[in-house]
């Protein structure tokens, strides 16, 4: 039980973090385009094509032949329409020109657009006015080329990012699995909302606030049970869920105290990767392998589950997939002023807002038990105070973590 790191530094932890989630990277799948959303890409994507694939009209009007202008008008003959769909084989010829509308392809020969509320139409005659050459056409490559790679390895899939495979032909794209993910709370003092308490029990707030924020992050968890303070049984219930899951949330149980089983059963019949991050709330963090499943011990207290999660839970479940891009983060400037004695890192439960002038500012809630969920109901963001003593002034910029921002 003693073979590991402990008490490590919050950037030691996390580094160790990505080394063991990288080491099990899951496999690729090759999902549907609707079903690619918000997963993350396993290969680089090659346009097959391009964008747009022929010249084409931006706007509805007139194609025409810009060395045909003379003059403030040039009136031209209206030989035909190309709507957008199918091309035809129409070609202009000189002092030719044709109806267009947006998107269709240019007719052989046009090379320029006039906007059908800029021209005066007169049966067969179509009034064109000066115009530059090129206007309101859009060229074929002009956004991407055929061979360019537009989505590399480890990006996530936004709705954009899949439209444009989608805009490529691509019916299907190589990306990672997710990965399945089981939700442990533990404790005999637990009782499930909705149910009458007994003098010395608490309602289970934990399930509901890790179930929701890995739902929130595109996954589908599945709750275990709530693991009672014996021995026996919490090795049971881990060994399971050890054969059958990748990832492995528990909420409680990973002090030293006499009840709190699970670094123990880790130890024995696993591997612990590290033990206790100097970060507050949530020093007793625990991360550990056995079977085929990742464990993440995070510590009982909600507040403490919620500043473990959005630090370490995502960054094993980035690592399991291989995602690429950092999560964004937010610099703000204090309102009011902090100062923090102990050396640890800390998370303050916080309030975003934008000033008139497009400046971020974070309020942080003065409550600082890791049990007062109260006031991370309140807030919208953790905000992050360095290491070390520190005495921050109003004003001062300091990193904060939306809740929701992923």
């Amino acid at each position: 039980m003693t073979d590991f790191p402990t008490g490590l530094l919050f950037d030691e932890a996390m580094r160790l973090t990505a080394e063991v989630a990288a080491a099990h990277r899951l496999e690729t799948e090759h999902p549907a385009l609707p079903r690619c959303h918000g997963r993350v890409l396993a290969g680089d994507v090659v346009a097959p094509l391009s964008l747009p694939p022929f010249d084409n009209s931006a706007m509805d009007g007139f194609a025409f032949r810009h060395a045909d202008l003379h003059g403030a008008q040039t009136e031209l003959r209206l030989i035909g329409e190309q709507f957008a769909g199918l091309a035809l084989d129409l070609r202009l010829g000189a002092g030719e020109c044709a109806r267009i509308t947006t998107g269709a392809s240019l007719p052989a020969g046009a090379d320029t657009i006039a906007i059908k509320e800029n021209v005066r139409i007169e049966g067969e005659r179509v009034f064109v006015p000066e115009t530059q050459r090129g206007h309101h056409v859009r060229y074929a490559g002009e956004d991407v080329g055929e061979g360019e790679t537009v989505l590399r390895a480890g990006q996530t899939l936004t709705p954009p990012r899949v439209s444009l495979a989608a805009s490529l032909g691509l019916s299907s794209l190589p990306v990672r699995r997710q990965p399945t993910v089981a939700v442990f709370t533990s404790g005999d003092e637990l009782v499930e909302p909705g149910m009458p308490l007994r003098p010395g029990q608490i309602y289970d707030s934990n399930r509901d606030l890790l179930m929701g924020l890995l739902r929130a992050d595109g996954l589908e968890p599945t709750a275990w049970p709530r693991l009672p303070d014996d021995a026996k049984q919490v090795e049971i219930a881990l060994r399971d869920a050890a054969c059958a899951f990748d990832l492995v949330f528990t909420c409680g149980a990973v002090s030293a105290g006499e009840k709190d089983h699970i670094p123990a059963v880790l130890g024995q019949f696993g591997q612990i990767h590290f033990w206790k991050v100097k970060m507050r709330p949530g020093m007793p963090l625990l991360l550990a392998s056995m079977d085929q499943a990742r464990f993440l011990g995070l510590p009982g207290n909600p507040v403490s589950v919620l500043a473990t999660y959005l630090s370490f839970g995502r960054a094993v479940i980035d690592g399991l997939q291989g995602r690429a891009e950092p999560r964004p983060k937010l610099r703000a400037r204090l309102v009011g002023g902090i100062e923090k004695t102990h050396p640890r890192r800390e998370f303050v439960r916080a309030r975003l807002r934008s000033d008139d002038d497009g400046v971020l500012w974070t309020d942080p809630n003065p409550a600082t038990g890791s049990h007062r969920l109260r006031a991370a109901a309140d807030s919208d963001a953790l905000m992050v105070v360095p290491e070390g003593p520190q005495q921050l002034r109003e004003g001062a910029v300091v990193e904060v973590w939306p809740y929701a921002l992923g």
